[in-house]
């Protein structure tokens, strides 16, 4: 009889409690933008530079997971240099897709104008390459000229939004790179946004919120959806909702309440994914994060029964597994569902490869089915300019069962890739987690890790 989800779920659960927000541990990521496509979620995140003391931002990343909590790290592939006009500041996108390709809508500190502009970028693939699609800015000249939001309607219409502290928008022709019309202004009013802009307001109102930036268009159900920044500094989600693309709209009320994220800033986006309903944020919530160092994380919810949006909370624990991964299989090491102390850095010839790992560092890896037959070994491809390390593979928590431990040694460069194999100590059949366990002389940098199979 075929296990359920839920009853593999139970019976690893209960062998460790994780708390996997924020979903990425070895960069800062910033302004989640996910988009559901076929069997995964892809997530398209801005990045904070280490160290930061300003929103320096130069480059933008891609995650996607089909599962929920093992997420794979697609790298970057758009940064400030895949447009000529753009020298600065690249802050929040949105991908969407259309007749099979993929358009990425950014915004950048633009060299023609000196100031803020909206671009697009296209790639035939959700982690692409992709590429400038026009050679300039869709629209140009404003410092208010960011965070970009895009939404297709059941019609064919497209739609793009953005702003700080009002909301422009405009419709998109068909070929998704030029704009069809003029660009307006959505009006800032308390009955659609809970309050005018801040420079509007008159003296002694008390009015319930205010549109501050990071707008989500959306629809569902025919109920079309407008969440955003609100509030000031610091800042919550709120929400407001319209019969009509682009209004009029009617404030709904706060969606994630101030709350401790370690952020004074916040930004989400929401898709739904194999039947369930998901809310990404950003928080401080990593070790030297803050306000500009922050990192995307993920709750679970469900509407409610007239289509308006609970309450949500910000947690560490983030969402549960909807899925199991097949370790017989190669797997990117990359993918994982926590870690600590590890960095990702790519390459055009090997991709993405996990980097920076010194003793004592981990890697967590979750639902792996091993089913009814154990595998007899474990394979990795790892590269060494050094005196290489040791991974220790256990079962289910960081003391439990020790499949093997494999030798990761001297390769002759750190991008001088070696398969190596270990022989299992244990059988494994059923679901577990796995943990990844490095170990080696200590402060020295140890190896750097492509992808593992067992066999």
């Amino acid at each position: 009889m075929k296990r359920t989800l839920l009853s593999i779920f139970m019976a690893t659960a209960t062998a460790v409690s994780f708390g996997q927000n924020p979903i990425v541990q070895t960069n800062y990521t910033t302004d989640p933008a996910p988009m559901a496509d076929g069997d995964r979620m892809y997530v398209y995140t801005g990045h904070d530079e280490d160290n930061a003391n300003f929103f320096w931002m130069n480059d933008w990343r891609v995650y996607s997971s089909a599962d929920m909590v093992n997420w794979t790290d697609h790298g970057s592939p758009l940064s400030l240099a895949s447009f000529s006009w753009a020298d600065g500041r690249a802050w929040a996108a949105q991908t969407i897709k259309r007749n099979g390709k993929y358009y990425w809508y950014v915004c950048a500190h633009s060299k023609l104008s000196g100031a803020m502009a909206i671009g697009v970028a296209v790639g035939d693939s959700p982690t692409g390459p992709f590429k400038d699609a026009i050679g300039k800015p869709l629209a140009d000249g404003n410092w208010d000229y960011i965070d970009p939001t895009v939404m297709l309607d059941d019609d064919g219409q497209a739609y793009l939004c953005w702003g700080n502290p009002r909301i422009y928008f405009c419709k998109l022709n068909k070929d998704m790179v030029s704009i069809d019309g003029q660009v307006e202004k959505i009006p800032m009013t308390a009955e659609g946004f809970g309050g005018p802009t801040f420079s509007e307001r008159q003296k002694g109102v008390k009015y319930k919120d205010s549109y501050v930036e990071g707008p989500w268009i959306m629809k569902r159900n025919k109920h079309y959806y407008l969440l955003y920044a609100a509030g000031g500094v610091p800042e919550h989600i709120a929400y407001s909702m319209a019969k009509k693309p682009f209004g009029p709209w009617k404030y709904m009320g706060e969606v994630m309440p101030l709350s401790n994220t370690g952020s004074f800033t916040n930004h989400c986006g929401v898709a739904d994914f194999k039947g369930h309903s998901y809310f990404f944020y950003h928080t401080g919530k990593l070790p030297k994060g803050g306000g500009f160092g922050r990192s995307v994380a993920v709750e679970e919810f469900k509407y409610n029964k007239d289509g308006s949006f609970p309450i949500i909370q910000p947690t560490s624990t983030g969402v549960q597994p909807i899925g199991t991964m097949n370790p017989k299989n190669r797997v990117e090491a990359e993918t994982m569902a926590f870690s600590k102390g590890v960095r990702v850095e790519q390459n055009e010839e090997t991709g993405v490869y996990v980097s920076d790992i010194h003793n004592g560092d981990s890697i967590v890896v979750r639902m792996l089915d091993f089913g009814t037959t154990s595998p007899k070994s474990f394979t990795a491809s790892v590269a060494s300019a050094l005196q290489g390390g040791k991974v220790e593979v256990h079962a289910d928590k960081p003391d439990g069962k020790l499949l093997c431990t494999l030798t990761a040694p001297y390769t002759g460069g750190w991008e001088k890739w070696q398969t190596v194999d270990a022989n299992l100590n244990e059988e494994i059949t059923g679901v577990h987690d796995l943990y990844f366990l490095f170990k080696g002389n200590q402060g020295a940098k140890l190896f750097n890790f492509d992808w593992w199979q067992f066999k």
